[in-house]
């Protein structure tokens, strides 16, 4: 296995590890005789708070946990390969502040799905490399805006039974998560004369040459 491989795989498990725990709670949930759907977010309501830490985790039917695998596998890849170093910030983070917000603004019923923390990690994704102005991460936006574009749709109460404020403050949480860690991760690399520059160093002056009759 090179270097390039392994690496790749490296970036690739964390994102594997995620989906894979959402789908072992949720075929747990279709054997057993206890809904754990119930432990979803019940928004204003105290037994509705341990959805905040659970909710994103359940989901209530095949084509529901089908719709967030892949979204939730490929953007949580592209945050480890390109964010590494403030992955687990960013996913914790997304995961609680949305499953507050919709505690705080949920409409009435359970609220679960992975679907808010994935409106947050395409959100982060797109805004950082816009703001970070770097070619690399600038190509990842548009990869996400072509890829998840239709995302937008999701944030407007539009279809009945469909979490949109969880989608909301997905985006909103990644928005601002963006701007917060616009410091943090790779940066487009420097010439030498704007180090220089950031240094305070003048370039050498030119040297004059008399010449000698």
């Amino acid at each position: 296995m090179n270097k390039s491989t392994k690496q790749w795989l490296n970036d690739l498990w964390p994102a594997l590890i995620l989906v894979g725990l959402m789908w072992v709670v949720f075929l747990t949930n279709e054997v057993i005789s206890y809904d754990l759907n119930q432990w979803g977010i019940y928004p204003e309501q105290a037994k509705g708070l341990w959805g905040i830490a659970f909710s994103p985790l359940l989901h209530g039917s095949w084509a529901h946990i089908l719709s967030n695998s892949v979204p939730t596998l490929i953007l949580t890849f592209l945050l480890v390969r390109f964010y590494r170093e403030i992955t687990f910030s960013v996913i914790s983070i997304s995961w609680v502040m949305v499953g507050v917000l919709v505690w705080i603004t949920g409409f009435s019923g359970v609220h679960i799905g992975m679907s808010g923390v994935v409106y947050a990690l395409a959100s982060f994704l797109f805004f950082s490399g816009l703001i970070r102005k770097y070619k690399p991460l600038v190509g990842i936006s548009f990869f996400v805006a072509f890829m998840y574009g239709s995302l937008i749709w999701g944030v407007l109460p539009v279809k009945e039974g469909v979490s949109w404020q969880s989608h909301l403050w997905g985006g909103v949480i990644g928005l601002i998560l963006a701007i917060y860690y616009r410091k943090k991760g790779p940066k487009e690399p420097k010439y030498q004369y704007e180090i220089e520059e950031e240094m305070g160093i003048e370039p050498d002056e030119p040297i004059e040459v008399k010449s000698i009759a």
